[in-house]
């Protein structure tokens, strides 16, 4: 596996103008999961940062961030927990309500999936304006869980969202 050292997960992402309006590049990771060597790098590169950080539970939000949170957990030999929007988890759940450009939206979590002693990475490809990550924060920290870090495959620094998220630690493996 040492290969993925020598992996640059940039040469892996694709940008795309004038999607998804006119005026955005954007970010696209689908070559990347594309191809099994830095798809393994990234997630490899991640858990190099967080092996000797205690991690009980890797959580990431539906749905791109399942993508990594998923092999990372089985990599650390941590459990795996997915937060979702209203309505598609079975058990009872707790919500996390947070701000859209227009309107709200709702993150939920089953009642039972973390809590007090609970050491927490949170996951997802991308950091942007933070809203989204500053939900998950807010919903693992109401759970009395410990909030260990935010980590994210591309942060898109120009949007501001790692500010939103202090003073928690934040990880990304590229940073625009």
């Amino acid at each position: 596996m040492a290969a993925s050292a020598d992996v640059d997960i940039r040469n892996w992402i694709r940008d795309i103008p004038d999607f998804p309006k006119p005026g955005v590049l954007f970010k696209d990771i689908t070559p990347l999961l594309g191809s099994p060597e830095a798809f393994r790098a990234s997630v490899d590169l991640l858990e190099a940062e967080f092996r000797d950080r205690g991690i009980d539970v890797i959580a990431a939000a539906e749905a791109r961030g399942f993508i990594f949170g998923a092999p990372l957990a089985i990599k650390m030999n941590a459990g795996f927990v997915p937060i979702r929007k209203p309505g598609k988890l079975p058990y009872a759940t707790i919500a996390q309500e947070y701000a859209l450009e227009y309107g709200h939206d709702r993150l939920e979590v089953h009642s039972d999936a973390l809590g007090p002693g609970r050491r927490v990475l949170l996951i997802d490809d991308v950091l942007a304006t933070g809203g989204t990550m500053g939900a998950c924060r807010d919903l693992v920290k109401s759970t009395g869980a410990e909030l260990v870090a935010c980590a994210f495959v591309i942060e898109l620094s120009f949007l501001g969202g790692r500010a939103k998220l202090e003073p928690c630690e934040v990880f990304s493996l590229a940073i625009y």
